[in-house]
């Protein structure tokens, strides 16, 4: 009986610790034309890949998605998260043959042997329209892809596609008040979610605590930046909730977005997040690299405790870090010029943060007691 009821224990902590958010990074290749003038020299795909299995880091978002890329990644358990350039969008949707050459070009030669995951159809679509307006492109570009997919015969690689928070919900203060921005809401993101649902995919969104703290003087630095100070809290006034960090009251705005529309039971992915180490504009003294670590360390910690937010208990179920390594253009005219890596332009660790999963750990170690437990017995 006390044998049953160890054995009992340890499977019920093995279900615990997988509902652990994984924990990703991005790694985004400049231009070409940066590319060739970049100095030190941009490392090889193979040089890429063997950095990320040196820091225990199991998922990948590859924005760029190139093959060379693609293919070094094969045979690493690194799950792999592609996304298409939005200038592709209008092609793709107005052409599914384009959809397939896009698949037989980045997914075709690689998957099963590169663990392809996830495929985001365009990037903050929403935040282009200024320049120019592929929203009309997303949603038909989306179902193609997916119908390609399939035709393939490939079923476990599920379509979405990645919004920036800014652009797409209203507010984060308080989180119960947060809503899809219109009319994108109802045109673009209502139809997305009920395709999500339907192919059980995932609603994946960009979420900066850095860009928000930087736009409201309210915000206490140690509150975006997971510290334990006192007072350090924010109260929703509606539902009683409190909140410690800001990371957690952009995510459940989102989910409270969601929720509004009726469809609060889909995954979300955060497909971005970071704090700078330096660069972008003049005044920008809170990207430094104390900053970025302590912001780091407090999102890892944060996502290893397995609390997740206050308004779901399993919180995000993946969060993708931006980025790998700083760039010398600093992540391109998007980022200004700011310094995202938790690598060095020559790879060199900046801080010391673990993020290997380490849930998926205790609980292999779990099951590898048991077993040894019941032979024991």
């Amino acid at each position: 009986m006390a044998s049953l009821l160890f054995v009992s224990l340890l499977l019920s902590f093995v279900t615990l610790t997988s509902s652990l958010p994984s924990i990703g990074v991005t790694y985004s290749s400049p231009s070409t034309a940066t590319a060739a003038s970049s100095t030190p020299p941009l490392p090889p795909p193979d040089k890429i890949s063997t950095a990320i299995n040196a820091l225990k880091i199991h998922a990948v978002r590859l924005p760029d998605a190139d093959p060379s890329l693609i293919k070094a990644f094969a045979f690493t358990n690194t799950s792999l998260f592609l996304s298409i350039p939005n200038p592709l969008l209008p092609a793709i949707a107005g052409n599914r043959s384009l959809a397939l050459t896009w698949l037989y070009k980045h997914v075709l030669p690689f998957y099963p042997r590169s663990k392809i995951a996830l495929v985001s159809v365009g990037n903050a679509v929403l935040d282009s329209v200024a320049d120019e307006d592929f929203t009309p492109y997303l949603l038909p570009a989306i179902r193609n892809l997916h119908l390609s997919l399939h035709e393939l015969g490939i079923k476990k690689i599920p379509v979405s596609t990645t919004f920036s928070f800014f652009s797409t919900i209203t507010t984060a203060f308080p989180p119960s008040s947060a809503e899809f921005q219109q009319p994108a809401g109802d045109l673009i993101v209502k139809p997305l979610l009920q395709f999500l649902e339907d192919t059980n995919s995932s609603f994946l969104i960009n979420l900066y605590p850095y860009n928000l703290y930087r736009l409201n003087s309210e915000i206490p630095v140690g509150f975006a930046l997971f510290q334990d100070y006192p007072f350090n809290f924010r109260d929703d006034l509606v539902t009683g909730v409190r909140y410690f960090n800001l990371f957690d009251m952009m995510a459940d705005a989102v989910l409270t977005s969601m929720a509004v529309m009726g469809y609060e039971s889909i995954p979300v992915i955060v497909a971005e997040t970071g704090w700078p180490s330096g660069g972008g504009e003049a005044g920008e003294v809170e990207a430094n690299e104390a900053y970025a670590e302590m912001y780091l360390k407090g999102l890892v910690r944060h996502l290893k405790s397995g609390v997740g937010t206050p308004l779901k208990k399993d919180g995000v179920a993946e969060v993708y870090v931006y980025e790998l390594m700083d760039h010398e253009n600093g992540g391109g005219n998007r980022q200004r010029g700011r310094k995202w890596g938790i690598l060095s332009e020559n790879m060199t660790r900046k801080y010391n943060v673990d993020m290997c999963d380490g849930a998926k750990n205790s609980g292999f170690m779990a099951i590898f007691l048991a077993f040894i437990f019941v032979l024991g017995n």
